[in-house]
Order: structure tokens, then C-alpha cells, then sequence
């Protein structure tokens, strides 16, 4: 018999018996939609197919297809930290059997789609939809006129499109906006072939299959079945608010930089496999994993306190190096900063609008603010809901936040640097931090002192530390570009993975968190633990 599992996530198991090979595991179930519109679906044991629908909550079907059987569903439905999670968990009893996921999106939604070898098909554009598999073939059928920011790369496979946009690299890369770019369509396969395809627009008919009533969740005590014979009902029930399934869950999520003990260097091509997590010592079960390929929102926060046109034109070669050095997947947005924080350019694809943005910085005045900027930069991460993929911050400074001790005539952060490290310890992404060394003699009381540079330098290197990061020390401003490139090199090596705690009491307590690693020498760096608040 079914059961519903809350050790890690809730399964949703939907009829008392195992369906047959090629009937519908999970029919009909519909889940609301989160506020943020977040929602992720992976499949490492088959395709998913997906399509944009005028509901307002999402239909999530599963079919076995080649033969197999399960003992429970194989689908997990969640929500975390405000995103829905459909996954496919288990495997079925015949390895030769793959298993089909079939979602329906609402319009609004901004969805991840996941899958190793298995086939991913989008029907329309929601929001927004990032398409990432292995090895599997994408399609994307556009309903005309297609108003969206595409971008499709094919490292080791092949195009095919029907968009009036030129191909790149080889006929592996096309970039276009089509419209205003309203929306945004990412597409990334390693060795699958992607297809862009324009169809008529065409507004889908209210599904019939999400109007039946809810499936019960076993688990639940049956209803007792009345004496005589029940009227046969007649027409189709509509779904109530009442009836659309809620789910409300846990999970922790973790950012992993893996490498070599004797070298230092980062290492590649891990998998779920090569990972064993504990927290407080028990073994927990890794729920998601994305590989150090998956692609990163990079947010650089660059101070300009007491910069001259000199230093800032420095800055500016530097910061061009970065945009030059990270994959063309990665999305890059820049905070600028001396006494108040400025965002010149948000998060984009767009390396020539992140160029230009750059080439535009000039000297800022005011006080240091480094704790405010980062604060800002925390809250800007946290509102964009267009966020769907993992995230880092690089901040370059000297540390001289204006409320070190030390510091002369500079009133600084108005958030304590205590409650900075909270909200680091909180942030779901890694915190890069490079010191940059502008030590000077100090002549007078006047002048910064000597143990104020401590500070900042111990501060930057602790704030990455409990952001899961590294800590870069840049002596000479000349060296700053080639600091960045070690960034975005490190940052090639960074596995995600996520866990539903066995322990899940919200007692506000430490939960240590340790993950070890199946290579020889090889060496996990990332957050150390939480507090389950």
C-alpha cells in the first residue's frame, strides 16, 4: 500500500494499488502555485513535458513507460524557502522502464526544467523557463508573436530554428529578443539537439482532467461507504480553492566548492553518487543535486569609496575581465558602492549591455558602507523573481566598513556587522570576498590605523567563510583581474545539493552539517551548518 513519507519530502501516493506499466502514476493532481512563482522540475529517469495553461495552479501527471513497478510513487512534490519542487525520486523495479513527468504551468510561473538523458518539451513561455539536460533533446514550441529574451546553447549538439536569429560558435549558441523580451527562455543541452519551433497562438482550453475531483491521498482514513446504490454522477466537477492540494515543507540547501587536498584545485564531474551528507552526525538523503555545469546569477558589489579616476580605471579593466571569463550561461549583474549602494546594471545575459555598464563607472563619494551595500545586494537577490538558478556574490573592498574602530571621520553601516552575519549565514547562494590591500603609513591619530585594516581584512575573510565562499587576498590593484578569473574558476566547481532534515523540530538550534566526498583527497568547502529557526 501507498504511503505518504514526511522523513524527506511529502509523496504524494494516489491510489491504494501500483498502476500498471503505461497508466498514469499521479493523474489529475493539481498543486497551487507559490506566491513567487517559483517552481523546479527534474527528472533523472525519463522526459518531462511541459505546457503553459490559463489555470492558476499546476497539473502534474506521471506515466511508467517500457515496463517497471513501484512499491510508492516516484514523485515528490514540495515547497521550500517559497519555490515548488516536482521531482521523480525513485527508480522502478526494472531498470529498462523510464518514467514520464507532464506538467501544466500556469502562465506566471518561472520554472527550472532538469532532466539527465530524458527529453524536455515546453509548449509556450511562462514567465520565465530555464531548460537544462545532459544529453537529452530539447523542444520549444513559441506561440506567435513570441515577446522573450531566448538564448539557447547546444556545447556538443546541434540547433534547429525557426526564429529569425543567426546562429553563433559554430551553429551552437543563438542569443535573440524577440518583442520587447518581456519574458525569458534559457536553453542548454551538452550533446542533445534543441529545436525552436513557431506556432500559431492558440489560448488552451480549461483542462478537463484537472476538473475532476482531487485524488485522495492514502494515508487518510477511508470514507465508509453508505448502504444501497449511489447515484452516478453526471457532467465533470470543478476543482474548488478548497480542493487544489497545499504543500508546506523544509529544505536545506548547500553549495559545495570540491577540491583537491594537495592541490587545491577544484574537481569536475561529480554526481549525486560521489556525495554522503550528515547533519548532527545522521546520514541524510541528497533530494537535489545540480552539477558544477549548472549555470550561477553572478552579482559583483565593487567598492569606489575614496577612489581616483586612476584607481576607478583599475576597477573597471578588472571588472571587464570578469564579464570576460565567466560562461555564457552565467548571468551577471553589478552593485556599485561608497557611501550608498547603486545597481548599474541587473542581472543579464547580455555581455555587451554589462560592458557598457562597466565602462560608465566613475569615482563615488561618501562615507564607507560596506555592510549597507552588502545588505542591499542581499534584499535585491532576495525580490528578484526571476531568480531560479544558484547565486553568488563577489565583493571586492578594502574591509573599512566607517564603523570599524580605527577608521577616522567616517560614520559608516547603519546595520551592525552581527546582523550582516546572520543574514550571510541565512543567504541561500556562496559569498566571494576579495580584500584589497590599501594599507598606508599611519602618520596621526587622524589617519586609518593600523589595526583597522586587521579588521577589515578578518571581517571579509570571515564573511566568506559563513558564506560558503573564499577568501581572496589582492595585494596590488593590478592583481585584481586576475583574482576575479580565480572566481569565476572557482565558481566552475561549485556542486548545489539540497536535503530534507530527518530532524525537523524548528527549535532554533545548530544543526552541523558534513558532506564527504567519494574521490581520493578530494575536499568539500561550503557552509559548516544552520540554525533551524
Amino acid at each position: 500500500m501507498c504511503e505518504i513519507s514526511f522523513f524527506l519530502s511529502f509523496v504524494f501516493c494516489l491510489s491504494p494499488s501500483v498502476p500498471a506499466v503505461g497508466q498514469s502514476l499521479d493523474e489529475g493532481v493539481v498543486v497551487v502555485l507559490p506566491a513567487s512563482g517559483r517552481v523546479r522540475v527534474e527528472n533523472q529517469f525519463g522526459g518531462v513535458n511541459v505546457e503553459v495553461w490559463p489555470e492558476k495552479y499546476l497539473s502534474v501527471t506521471a506515466t511508467i513507460e517500457g515496463g517497471g513497478a513501484f512499491t510508492r510513487s516516484p514523485v515528490v512534490i514540495e515547497n521550500s524557502n517559497e519555490r515548488l519542487s516536482i521531482a521523480i525520486v525513485r527508480t522502478p523495479v526494472d531498470p529498462s522502464a523510464t518514467i514520464g513527468l507532464r506538467v501544466k504551468l500556469p502562465l506566471r510561473a518561472h520554472t527550472d526544467l532538469v532532466t539527465s538523458s530524458g527529453a524536455i518539451s515546453l509548449s509556450g513561455i511562462p514567465a520565465s523557463a530555464s531548460l537544462t539536460s545532459t544529453s537529452g533533446d530539447i523542444v520549444a514550441r513559441l506561440a506567435e508573436p513570441v515577446n522573450a529574451d531566448i538564448e539557447a546553447s547546444a556545447v556538443n549538439g546541434t540547433i534547429r530554428s525557426e526564429l529569425a536569429a543567426p546562429l553563433s560558435a559554430g551553429g551552437h549558441l543563438l542569443r535573440t529578443r524577440l518583442g520587447s523580451g518581456e519574458r525569458l527562455l534559457k536553453i542548454n543541452t551538452e550533446t542533445g539537439q534543441v529545436t525552436l519551433t513557431l506556432a500559431s497562438a492558440v489560448v488552451p482550453a480549461k483542462d478537463s482532467a484537472a476538473r475532476r475531483p482531487l485524488p485522495q491521498l492514502i494515508g487518510s482514513d477511508p470514507a465508509v461507504a453508505g448502504a444501497g446504490t449511489p447515484a452516478g454522477k453526471s457532467g465533470i466537477e470543478e476543482v474548488s480553492e478548497g480542493d487544489i492540494l497545499r504543500v508546506d515543507s523544509q529544505l536545506v540547501a548547500l553549495n559545495l566548492t570540491v577540491v583537491d587536498h594537495e592541490t587545491n584545485r577544484g574537481i569536475l564531474g561529480l554526481t549525486r553518487s560521489d556525495f554522503r551528507l550528515f547533519e548532527d552526525g545522521a546520514e541524510q538523503q541528497i533530494l537535489q543535486f545540480e552539477s558544477s555545469s549548472a549555470p550561477f546569477n553572478l552579482m559583483l558589489v565593487i567598492d569606489l569609496s575614496g577612489s581616483t579616476r586612476e584607481v576607478v580605471s583599475l576597477i573597471r579593466a578588472a571588472a571587464l575581465r570578469f564579464v570576460e571569463a565567466a560562461r555564457p550561461s552565467d548571468r551577471i549583474g553589478i552593485i556599485v558602492f561608497a557611501g550608498k549602494p547603486l545597481l548599474i546594471s541587473g542581472l543579464t545575459l547580455d555581455r555587451e549591455q554589462s560592458r557598457e555598464r562597466i565602462r560608465a563607472i566613475e569615482t563615488a563619494s561618501g562615507d564607507t558602507k560596506l555592510y549597507d551595500a552588502l545588505a542591499f545586494t542581499l534584499d535585491h537577490l532576495a525580490g528578484d523573481s526571476r531568480n531560479l538558478r544558484r547565486t553568488a556574490i563577489v565583493v571586492m573592498s578594502d574591509g573599512l566598513d566607517g564603523t570599524i574602530p580605527g577608521v577616522h571621520g567616517q560614520r559608516g553601516s547603519s546595520i551592525p556587522y552581527r546582523e550582516l552575519l546572520t543574514r550571510v549565514k541565512e543567504f541561500d547562494g556562496v559569498l566571494y570576498t576579495l580584500w584589497l590591500n590599501t594599507e598606508y603609513e599611519a602618520l596621526s591619530p587622524l589617519d586609518t590605523q593600523p589595526e583597522a585594516f586587521e579588521m577589515g581584512h578578518d571581517r571579509l575573510k570571515e564573511m566568506a567563510e559563513l558564506g560558503g565562499g573564499v577568501f581572496y587576498e589582492v595585494d596590488r590593484l593590478e592583481n585584481l583581474a586576475g583574482a576575479y578569473e580565480r572566481v569565476v574558476a572557482d565558481l566552475g566547481t561549485v556542486y548545489s545539493l539540497a536535503y530534507r532534515p530527518a530532524n525537523n523540530a524548528r527549535d532554533g538550534k545548530w544543526r552541523a552539517i558534513r558532506v564527504n566526498v567519494n574521490r581520493m583527497g578530494a575536499v568539500a568547502k561550503g557552509k559548516r551548518g544552520y540554525y533551524a529557526n
